[in-house]
């Protein structure tokens, strides 16, 4: 009895991987048929085009960004490093004015006389 059970067991093994077989081919070939279709190149075309446009984009925004931060670090910080030490002396001197008794001028119009 034992190898009839194994049998019928096989049995419905081999009917359940042929039914499977048959579902498989439906699916291919709808699948097939799919990218073959010129619907689906266009749509791949138009995927693999606007990925690369994105990496360029991204590639170039990267670049550019690059240059503006290196530019700006190069540029801007001393400037305006530089314009805070002429605003800390021109109250540094304005409060030592005070402090000798000279009337307190703004520091365009001391630079002015």
């Amino acid at each position: 009895m034992a190898g009839g059970k194994s049998t019928a067991g096989g049995n419905r093994r081999k009917l359940s991987a042929s039914a499977a077989a048959g579902n498989e081919g439906v699916l291919s070939r709808v699948g097939n048929t799919v990218r073959q279709s010129e619907v689906f190149h266009k749509g791949k075309r138009v995927a693999s085009n606007t990925a690369r446009f994105s990496k360029k984009l991204l590639w170039s925004t990267g670049k550019a960004a690059w240059i503006a931060g290196t530019t700006f670090l190069i540029l801007v910080v001393p400037l305006i490093i530089e314009m805070d030490r002429e605003a800390q002396l021109a109250e540094l001197e304005g409060h030592q004015a005070s402090l000798l008794g000279a009337p307190s001028q703004p520091p365009g119009l001391a630079a002015m006389t």
